[in-house]
């Protein structure tokens, strides 16, 4: 190649890298600008603050991503129960995340650790928030039974540190879910520079924590206020500026930032259900090859593939007096619980979504699936609430003289709110009038159980009473037992039986639905399909949970997805 050759070419080589450049520079700028306004976005001037380089939600500690669907929900087999209460439906779920194994004794341990400590129960103005959290070990009793080495050591010991927590009623398990998810978002918000770097182990206590709603809807309140803890060290930031007057903005992360993740909570029912198939297993293109009777495909609870022939894909009770087999090989590993991870996981990557134990979901039961009305994220339970403000207008934030304590129907004290959290109070008239798709703070009787779909319905707008003369929540077609606690002048608890012989029902708006075979049930419960009711306040020695948290944003993780 000749001098003049070996010119040009450099000349269109830098002209080439010339107009790459200027072509990355405009789209850098393009997305940093309003197509509203033209103005600039993220400008050092000031102005509005956005994270315009967020590429997707990360994945949580403990999740695996769920690619939402349609499904059909309900009975795959023989309803030998004969309960009629899950006919099959066709429903559709939006992307969430799933924790891959149920939430262990170890996880749980840490939660009372941090109440223990934060909180500590020598303090009598704090006793009732760490037993309230204390799961109920005495679940192992059985009059009949020896029992006790559980009784004693099953939550604590670290030879069932990896086994699923038991003995957690429903209530404690939402509580333990809000408390993960102020945990997750407190070390995120460290990592990015907004908190200083190990305030939550060092500085925290009754008067100084951290709430996730607390931080977004008034961060100076977060740490009782504490500017030292809440002002962090500014490693990695974004969006900090300083006005005209020489003051810092941006110095609190907001939703905006997308470094703040949304809630751990329970997973909805039809949320459950879905994740628990695995469906993906059987689809074939745009359609699934027929219907599944288990988490693993197949008809059988013993795997069908070469290397592993044989084995037991779970733990259940396999009959009368045998809850897992003859011991060696054929048995299934387990007599009780077993440690999370000792079978093949599903599909989707989820660990024990049968047998091992069965699993709180957040809806409260009634006998039907009311898919005529809603046929999206599925979910009986809602109870709207707001922020309750002060007269200024600001958020009241509860302090360690306004904890509020609820006595259950068991005789249980348990906190309704901590100290740190916003006090919540039911939505009114000033969020529900005129609205189409919600009417009041309490939706859970809605088109079931209420006086409208009962036959004691007389007219609307007629308020039904109970025999005291309250007004119902639930209608007469839900008559189940209502016992009384209360309490004397010295304050000792005084517990009142409903011996009435007139009840006609155990259900109520009090009864949430569990989910999945346990190592107790018979293999008819491990279809993922099978759902069964218990009282949110009480817990079992077989019932368990584990935590979800929504997908926002795209619905699938990869962009150019395959046709098929």
């Amino acid at each position: 190649m000749d001098m003049k050759k070996v010119v040009a070419f450099k000349v269109l080589l830098v002209l080439a890298l010339t107009v790459a450049s200027t072509g990355c520079k405009k789209s850098s700028s393009s997305k940093n600008s309003s197509r509203a306004t033209g103005w600039q976005i993220n400008s050092r001037e000031g102005g509005f603050q956005y994270n315009s380089d967020f590429k997707e939600q990360e994945t949580s500690p403990g999740l695996v991503f769920i690619e939402g669907g349609t499904f059909t929900k309900g009975r795959v087999q023989d309803d030998v129960m004969h309960d009629w209460n899950n006919s099959p439906n066709q429903q559709h779920v939006q992307s969430f995340y799933m924790d891959e194994t149920e939430v262990t004794n170890a996880m749980y341990m840490e939660y009372l650790d941090w109440i223990k400590r934060v909180y500590p129960p020598s303090d009598e103005n704090f006793r009732a928030i760490y037993h309230g959290a204390l799961p109920d070990t005495l679940v192992w009793r059985n009059r009949l039974g020896f029992n006790e080495v559980m009784t004693d050591n099953y939550l604590r010991h670290p030879g069932y540190g990896e086994y699923p927590v038991v003995g957690v009623s429903w209530i404690q398990a939402v509580e333990f879910a809000n408390w993960r998810t102020d945990r997750v978002n407190e070390f995120n918000l460290e990592k990015s520079g907004y908190l200083k770097r190990d305030a939550k182990i060092i500085d925290v206590n009754a008067d100084q924590t951290f709430n996730t709603d607390t931080y977004i809807n008034a961060p100076t309140l977060t740490y009782g206020g504490n500017e030292e803890i809440i002002n962090g060290d500014g490693r990695g930031r974004r969006n900090v500026r300083t006005d005209a007057d020489g003051n810092e903005t941006g110095i609190y992360a907001t939703r905006e930032t997308g470094i703040i993740s949304p809630d751990y909570r329970l997973p909805t029912e039809t949320e459950w259900e879905y994740a628990a198939l695995g469906l993906s297993e059987i689809r074939s293109y745009n359609l699934y090859r027929g219907r599944k009777k288990y988490p693993w495909d197949g008809q059988y609870t013993r795997s069908g593939k070469r290397k592993i022939r044989g084995d037991q894909m779970a733990n259940f009770k396999q009959g009368k007096g045998d809850y897992g087999g003859i011991a060696g090989w054929s048995d299934d590993g387990a007599d009780i619980t077993n440690a999370v991870k000792s079978y093949d996981p599903n599909d989707y990557g989820l660990y024990d979504m049968a047998g091992n134990v069965a699993e709180w979901v957040a809806d409260v039961y009634r006998p039907i699936i009311d898919d005529e009305f809603n046929d999206f994220n599925y979910y009986r339970g809602n109870v709207y609430t707001k922020n309750a403000l002060n007269e200024d207008g600001s958020v009241k934030v509860v302090t360690s003289d306004d904890i509020v304590y609820d006595t259950l129907s068991n005789g249980k004290v348990v906190a309704r709110n901590l100290p740190g959290e916003i006090l919540q109070v039911p939505v009114d008239e000033n969020e529900t009038y005129l609205r189409t798709n919600f009417d009041k703070s309490d939706e859970i009787n809605f088109r079931d159980g209420d006086k409208r779909s009962s036959r004691n319905f007389e007219s609307f707008g007629d308020d039904e009473n109970d025999e005291e003369g309250k007004k119902s929540n639930t209608s007469k077609m839900y008559n189940s037992p209502k016992h009384s606690i209360t309490r004397d002048s010295l304050g000792n608890i005084i517990r009142e039986y409903d011996k009435g012989n007139n009840r006609t029902s155990l259900i109520n708006d009090e009864v949430r639905v569990y989910k999945g075979g346990s190592w107790k049930d018979r293999e008819y419960w491990l279809d993922p399909a099978q759902r069964r009711y218990f009282p949110q306040d009480m817990a079992t020695d077989y019932i368990g949970f584990r935590c979800a948290m929504s997908r926002v944003g795209s619905k699938s993780k990869t962009k150019n997805k395959k046709k098929n």
